[in-house]
């Protein structure tokens, strides 16, 4: 079967960068534009040149890469040449093959937002859209507001995007920007579009997510005829985001009728890489990964229920619309209180501890599980804790060394500038090969900001640990997680601490006390237990999937 070319527009950087709290530099913008490029996509806008330092720096620094890379704009405005534009002017100069300039379609905006006429609108459009191509580069089109405009008044809305399409416009991108169109409507007008005379190879949609449904929306507008999507990864984008590449992805190269109807430009291997890219992204903003993304969360091929798992263990399509390792992710069985045997033994193989069905560990072992979750904590989202657990019970946990004692004191001070500061101090007594080492370690970060006394203890503790400190020079903190178990004078503390290292590796560890700082402490210790059993253990021959 012929396939169509279906393009995928990536606007992460510039769309995505316009979520609440985020603001990429100039390395971290082009460290994301490689990785888009390795994935396949087949546009990346950049930015606004001339809107802000960071975005021009980045045009100037900008890598070679297959990928078309767009500059972002707006029309001309009103009452001055093209030419004579200093804002349209400043996106010409990035020097980008492809420049990407939104204006609107709707004629409500054109009055209470412009405040310019109908036809002064539609020749800014024309104007612009002809300066570019002039100019040899290729131009798209992004209708602002073009669904409500075409709800509101259609023949305007139609209009503007035959403006641009006139003018030579290589896309005319209808633009779904407050995000209330839903996905019937969507495929609806886009549909009428065609009808009325623009080419649908010549349309693309962009989505917003403020009802939930921008990666659907996306997809009945590439059903009715646009064969162009823009979005972001992980949904980045203004108020509730873009619609979310890592979903589209997927699912256009996996799911019928879009597999076989459509070539995207992301080969098999590149999908591999997807869920990498994804994470890389909340490590560049510093977030913590969200786990029930489609396709890339850490949720997103879970099987707690001991039922799921049994099936899952048979014929992992039972509860699995496709396999993990299409898209770089991987399957969890957690463990809880709701665990049976096979659920165990699957987790337990694959942390590589083979055990014999009906070996009376297994009951111990869940036995454990359930009475700890009794006194609070929490193994579905602690893997590595049960994975240390396991091994303590079937006697396969080493002793790499054992703390004497650790305290931790947190001060706070006027510093030298008269103003007031918190210090956090740890001191931590560790017995390694025979040998007692203490330790003491202030929590201060490089720009001399405490980072409390969670942080201090991690410093103290990894400071000196004989021959096994240099294991853990790659390994860092990225979230620390606390929740109150019970209420009142009987209030148990929960902490889920999640680590990563310079591998690749990310894992969970939890502890629980009365105590916040105990707790936490509980959990740093498995941590770093665990990357030491898995630099340093030899990793046993998995289970066969038979339950």
């Amino acid at each position: 079967m012929t396939t169509e070319r279906l393009y995928l527009y990536d606007t992460t950087l510039r769309d995505g960068q316009q979520t609440q709290g985020v603001q990429f530099s100039v390395a971290e913008k082009v460290q994301i534009a490689r990785a888009l490029d390795r994935l396949g996509i087949d546009y990346i806008e950049g930015g606004w040149p001339g809107a802000n330092p960071t975005d021009s720096g980045f045009f100037e620094a900008a890598p070679a890469m297959k990928a078309r890379l767009a500059a972002f704009g707006m029309t001309k405005r009103a009452g001055r040449s093209a030419a004579n534009d200093d804002v349209l002017a400043a996106v010409m100069n990035a020097g980008t093959g492809t420049i990407c300039l939104v204006g609107k379609s709707d004629s409500y905006h054109v009055a209470a937002a412009l405040g310019i006429s109908e036809d002064e609108n539609l020749e800014n459009i024309r104007a612009s859209v002809a300066h570019i191509v002039a100019a040899g580069r290729e131009a798209l089109f992004d209708a602002e507001h073009f669904f409500d405009g075409y709800k509101r008044n259609p023949g305007y809305a139609l209009a503007c995007c035959r403006a641009a399409h006139e003018a030579g416009a290589r896309w005319i991108v209808l633009c779904d920007t407050n995000g209330g169109t839903l996905p019937d409507e969507i495929g609806r007008i886009t549909g009428e579009v065609i009808a009325a005379g623009l080419p649908g190879d010549r349309l693309g949609i962009h989505c917003h997510n403020d009802t939930e449904m921008a990666v659907a929306g996306s997809l009945a507008a590439v059903g009715a005829g646009a064969r162009q999507i823009q979005g972001t990864l992980n949904g980045l984008g203004e108020r509730c985001g873009n619609a979310s590449l890592t979903s589209l992805i997927p699912t256009l190269l996996l799911k019928e009728p879009w597999a076989s109807r459509f070539d995207i430009g992301v080969s098999r291997e590149a999908l591999a890489g997807l869920t990498r890219v994804s994470r890389m992204l909340d490590d560049i903003l510093n977030r913590v990964p969200m786990k029930q993304l489609p396709y890339v969360g850490a949720s997103a091929f879970a099987h707690k229920a001991g039922l799921h798992a049994s099936a899952i263990l048979k014929d992992p399509s039972t509860y699995e619309h496709v396999e993990p390792g299409l898209v770089g992710n991987a399957r969890i069985v957690p463990m809880s209180n709701q665990a049976g045997q096979s659920n165990l033994r699957k987790r337990l193989s694959e942390a590589g501890l083979a055990v014999d069905k009906g070996d009376p560990a297994l009951a111990r072992i869940l036995e454990r599980i359930k009475a700890r979750e009794d006194e609070g904590y929490s193994y579905d989202t602690a893997q590595a804790s049960f994975e240390l657990l396991a091994r303590e019970e079937l006697g396969r946990l080493p002793e790499f060394f054992e703390v004497k004692r650790y305290k931790v004191t947190v001060e706070r001070r006027k510093n030298k500038r008269d103003r007031m500061v918190s210090v956090s101090e740890a001191v931590v007594v560790v017995k390694v090969d025979g040998e007692k080492k203490l330790s003491v370690s202030e929590s201060f970060d490089a720009q001399g900001c405490d980072r409390g006394p969670v942080n201090a203890l991690w410093q103290a503790l990894g400071k000196d640990l004989g021959r096994y400190s240099a294991q853990l020079a790659d390994m860092h903190l990225v979230d620390f997680k606390v929740r109150i178990t019970q209420g009142g004078t009987e209030a148990v503390t929960r902490v889920i601490i999640d680590s990563a290292d310079g591998q690749g590796r990310r894992w969970s560890t939890v502890g629980v006390s009365a105590n916040i700082v105990d707790a936490s402490f509980e959990a740093l210790l498995d941590a770093i237990r665990w990357k030491l059993v898995r630099d340093t253990a030899v990793v046993e021959p998995a289970l066969e999937t038979a339950p």
